[in-house]
């Protein structure tokens, strides 16, 4: 019988990462550097991602493909909005390119990119930049350790 800790609920998890659209451009990776830790299902991971590594166990390297549904989600037209230019601050200093930081309906803060502008529009994709993009994820798992729950003491 394997005894090894297998990357599943209730472990943390140490690994390197990286991921790379389909041509093989890296968006990002911990390779070379300090790795990533996180709690299994705490949302540090996209749910395609820790699909990917379920059952892994130290030592273990993988490349899977993501595809858009199970990484950063379909593109959608609709998370592209078209503003005043005269409603900004600082209009003359956008450009494509741009990310700037809005306050949704609840006033959290979601990020947008200028994807376009002209006189009097500003167009801002809130798509996250690998939305829609089919992808590699690499992974080599550093660490499983078990998750002990933090224990509140109660002192009489």
């Amino acid at each position: 019988m394997n005894d090894e800790l297998r990357v599943g609920p209730q472990t943390r998890i140490t690994l390197h990462f990286a991921v790379r659209l389909m041509d093989g451009t890296e968006m990002d990776s911990t390779f070379g550097g300090e790795p990533a830790s996180f709690v299994w299902g705490d949302g540090s991971l996209l749910p395609g991602f820790e699909r990917a590594i379920l059952g892994l166990k130290a030592g273990d390297r993988r490349s899977v493909f993501i595809d858009a549904q199970s990484g950063f989600g379909e593109y959608n037209e609709q998370n592209v909005q078209h503003f005043r230019r005269d409603t900004f601050a600082a209009p003359d200093g956008m450009e494509v390119g741009t990310v700037m930081n809005f306050a949704d309906a609840a006033g959290a803060e979601l990020p947008g990119v200028v994807s376009a502008l002209d006189e009097q529009w500003v167009t801002v994709d809130f798509n996250h930049p690998l939305a829609g993009r089919e992808l590699t994820f690499e992974v080599e798992i550093v660490r499983v350790e078990h998750d002990a729950p933090e224990q509140t003491v109660k002192l009489s």
